[in-house]
């Protein structure tokens, strides 16, 4: 037996690789809309009144707020989970794929607005994503709506 076999077993596990990343790229957005009742849906491109950025990220952390996040922080972890089924409904999936991604991140949504006192039982949910980017070259940031849901019924979502 060689010394450092066990050392060379357990080596990957302490400093993992990073290939699992198959691509970079730019992380979706999430804005939410809430519509009452015969409301009409917002249009997806416009800025302002009817979207609101979901969990914005603070602009400032405090060194024990930055302490903490490092031993508890339930929220990351759900939102790591509501980038990937947003990634999902950007790239070409199955039908069923897409039904499950996007019923999985309204039902998400609406529990945090609700459990928030953000929203009504009444109201309904649109979602948005899009990504941010600059072009190669440019300081201007634009932002690009890739998908948006059709209004749902937060009382229905909050059920599931």
């Amino acid at each position: 037996m060689y010394p450092f076999t066990g050392l060379r077993l357990l080596l990957p596990a302490i400093l993992p690789s990073w290939r699992f990343f198959d691509a970079v790229r730019a992380s979706p957005r999430i804005d939410y809309a809430l519509l009452a009742a015969g409301e009409e849906a917002p249009p997806p491109g416009e800025a302002g009144a009817p979207w609101h950025p979901f969990r914005p990220r603070p602009a400032v952390l405090t060194p024990a707020a930055m302490l903490r996040r490092l031993v508890w922080n339930p929220e990351w972890n759900e939102d790591l989970f509501l980038v990937s089924l947003s990634e999902r409904l950007m790239t070409p999936t199955t039908p069923a794929t897409e039904a499950h991604s996007e019923r999985e991140l309204l039902i998400r949504v609406a529990r945090h607005l609700h459990r928030g006192g953000l929203c009504g039982s009444a109201d309904r949910l649109c979602l948005r994503l899009s990504v941010v980017g600059r072009r190669p070259g440019e300081e201007t940031v634009e932002r690009e709506v890739v998908h948006v849901t059709r209004p749902h019924a937060i009382a229905a979502l909050i059920a599931a």
